[in-house]
């Protein structure tokens, strides 16, 4: 019997992440493509769905040249992709008979996307406010979310709302796209409004808020077999018609099947353009202090998921704004290995300046769309490098508070942090966040590839390859581990104090300058 492949497709904000991987986990060719985003206005961002299937069809093609592998030997594909996207979809022709297609009605709405914060202020209002909001459905709403941005879609594009025969988010339109099939997975639609205990929609509150449920498409699990490639997909792609296609999911539910942390209580950090915390666990906890509790991949366990909107971005920030000589040296061949090296020029606390790495508005461990970053306690005594090192350690300090609250509010402790994604592979940031948060920290193999391993083996425990997911655990191995230094706890102790101070003694500003900025640029 020939080797049996998947292909597993990570389909994040800048791009899309193709890998090859066999029935264990392996890896053995892997493709990148990635496609623009958007930003119409101030706090807006949006894609265009069909780059999304382009990158998918054309990373597809790439793995398999790359790997010599025939197609008739990959017995699935699955997509784990980016969480909370809008795409909304309407009929083409006004009659296409028994089999009708559809296409999306304008670009896609994207999680990064904050323009609904009256409309998320409107529909917790609807409930009594916020704190009566939050127990009713386990944390508060922003701009950012879902059911705001729906909301907002038929306030303002009201035409577009009618034509929309249903919404889609990235996964539904790429598996549409693949299968015909028009579906919503259950992590995926956790982050709108899946009920988890009985796995339906919350369809009161979509009927309480003004929302239509005939829009909103039906479910299935991560596991699921939706379909199989159309003809037209096969031939995009270059695999054989009625390749099984499975449910896959979200990116963090998927990223935390690829970090092995899938037992009981098992935690691990992500580090990519966002970032998360996330707990896997059988209970059905509510989310509050802005984490918020969303379907597992694992249809029987839920993900506690901590976000922050901003990580790696803020790294990508400083590269583009104050290393661009070094990126246009070609004998630079990695900016980012470059800064590796700069960051530990720098003593531990950049010499007692401090970064908040809110830089597009946040989500944990504060939850506030007008908020942005800062850096506190500049002198002329720092330089570009301070900065730097400022970044590196402002996404630990804002890990380490919403670990913290992870652990005092939820119960879950977490001495050992699981650190995937492409922030994983920089020696220093590993160091600095084992030492900011007086944890051990660990890295796997490939960590930037962690969420299409995890979409890989979620399809191959829907093959039936594996009992559950819990046999996972083994399948992937920790490849580095980093010890705190207790010579650096007194500096960061100092400055963490005073960072989640920042905040609370910032907070009025942000929101009087925002919202009069908002409100200028005509949203």
């Amino acid at each position: 019997m020939s080797q049996q492949y998947i292909i597993a497709h990570d389909v994040g904000t800048s791009g899309n992440k193709a890998a090859l991987v066999d029935t264990e986990g392996k890896i053995y060719a892997s493709a990148f493509q990635p496609y623009a985003v958007h930003y119409p206005r101030p706090d807006w961002a949006e894609q265009e769905p069909e780059d999304w299937w382009r990158a998918v069809a054309t990373t597809t093609q790439q793995v398999l040249a790359r790997s010599g592998v025939s197609p008739r030997d990959v017995v699935a594909s699955v997509y784990m992709t980016q969480m909370i996207g809008i795409v909304p979809m309407g009929r083409v022709g006004a009659d296409a008979g028994p089999a009708p297609t559809y296409e999306p009605l304008r670009r896609a709405i994207i999680w990064l996307d904050g323009r609904a914060p009256q409309q998320a202020e409107r529909i917790m209002h609807k409930f009594l406010g916020r704190h009566v909001f939050a127990m009713v459905a386990g944390a508060e709403l922003s701009g950012k979310d879902g059911l705001p941005k729906l909301l907002w879609l038929k306030e303002n594009e009201p035409e577009i709302y009618d034509r929309m025969a249903c919404f889609l988010d990235v996964n539904g339109y790429l598996t549409y796209r693949a299968t015909g099939k028009m579906v919503f997975e259950w992590s995926c639609a956790s982050a709108f409004c899946l009920d988890l205990k009985s796995k339906d929609w919350m369809r009161w509150i979509i009927r309480y808020i003004g929302l239509d449920q005939a829009k909103f498409p039906p479910l299935v699990r991560s596991i699921d077999q939706v379909g199989g490639l159309t003809a037209e997909a096969a031939r995009a792609c270059g695999l054989l018609e009625g390749t099984p296609i499975f449910g896959g999911g979200g990116d963090a539910p998927g990223a935390a099947v690829g970090s092995g942390a899938v037992g009981e209580g098992a935690g691990h950090i992500y580090l990519g353009t966002s970032g998360w915390v996330g707990v896997v666990t059988r209970k059905t906890p509510t989310g509050s202090h802005g984490v918020a509790s969303i379907q597992s991949a694992d249809p029987a366990k839920a993900l506690l998921f901590s976000e922050m909107e901003t990580a790696g971005a803020c790294l990508k920030w400083i590269a583009d704004e104050f290393y661009q000589a070094e990126q246009a040296d070609p004998n630079v061949v990695n900016v980012y290995a470059l800064m590796d090296q700069k960051v530990e020029t720098i003593p531990p606390g950049a010499d007692f300046l401090i970064c908040t790495p809110w830089m597009y508005g946040e989500r944990s461990p504060v939850s506030d769309t007008w908020v942005r970053s800062t850096f506190f306690n500049l002198s002329a005594d720092h330089t570009r490098e301070h900065l730097l090192r400022a970044v590196y350690e402002g996404v630990a300090y804002n890990l380490r508070w919403m670990i913290e609250i992870v652990e005092k509010h939820f119960g879950f402790p977490l001495p050992v942090l699981r650190v995937i994604g492409g922030g994983a592979r920089g020696t220093p940031w590993m160091q600095i966040i084992a030492d900011v948060t007086g944890r051990r920290v660990e890295t796997v193999a490939n960590p930037q590839e962690a969420g299409a391993v995890g979409a890989a083996l979620t399809a191959a425990v829907g093959l039936g390859l594996y009992p559950d997911f819990e046999a996972l655990g083994k399948v992937v191995r920790v490849e580095r581990e980093f010890e705190p230094q207790a010579c650096n706890a007194e500096v960061y102790d100092c400055l963490y104090r005073v960072y989640r101070r920042i905040y609370g003694c910032l907070r009025e500003l942000y929101h009087e300058v925002n919202e009069i900025r908002f409100r200028e640029c005509g949203s």
